[in-house]
């Protein structure tokens, strides 16, 4: 085990979970009204009807904090398209219209979208288990798309390609430097990705 290493944390109890998931809730409500610098700890724990120091157990940081809320947003995300599964005649269309979908669904919610993306920003060591929980969700999401259960080292670098252009055009989105049509050019370009690196190219 490396020093940032952490033991694995039992499982919550229901009431824990429950506990938990008002926090969430608490934090998603707080940066939709007022972005990253509207959450505030002590704010969060009251409208969660928590202690202060419960929500400090649970999340040692605002940033740890915000980072868990991603995490809860994306697992939502990824469940409202397993119901709804992409459009789209090949992977690289299903997987562009997944992504403007996440991306159309974060718009709605300008000032959370930035918090969230601003913790990421802001994330350091502590918070790499979190930050890797967000890249894996979001990757999962990319691969249902797809409908890989398998994909190549290549497919997989692709993906992650695919990942970090979305990422980054959300920040410009976010910071007014892309409009949401350049957005959606630039998703749709690096999806195509996909289509070189399938098994049968190149052969």
């Amino acid at each position: 085990m490396t020093a940032e290493a952490r033991p694995a944390s039992p499982p919550l109890t229901e009431r824990q979970e429950a506990r938990r998931r008002r926090i969430l809730h608490a934090s998603a409500q707080l940066a939709s009204r007022g972005g990253f610098e509207a959450v505030q700890m002590r704010e969060v724990a009251e409208a969660a009807g928590v202690a202060l120091g419960t929500l400090y157990r649970y999340f040692p940081s605002k940033v740890h904090l915000l980072v868990a809320t991603m995490q809860d947003q994306l697992q939502h995300m990824h469940g409202t398209l397993r119901k709804r599964p992409p459009a789209g005649a090949d992977a690289a269309d299903r997987v562009a219209d997944t992504l403007m979908r996440a991306f159309r669904a974060l718009q709605r919610e300008p000032h959370l979208a930035d918090a969230m993306v601003r913790a990421l920003t802001f994330a350091d060591r502590s918070v790499s288990p979190e930050v890797d929980t967000v890249s894996r969700l979001t990757t999962a999401i990319i691969l249902d798309s797809m409908g890989l259960e398998h994909p190549t080292p290549e497919q997989l670098s692709a993906v992650r390609v695919i990942e970090h252009t979305w990422h980054s055009a959300l920040i410009t989105w976010l910071s007014g430097r892309a409009s949401i049509a350049q957005v959606k050019i630039d998703i749709e370009t690096v999806c195509r990705l996909i289509d070189v690196t399938a098994p049968d190219q190149g052969r």
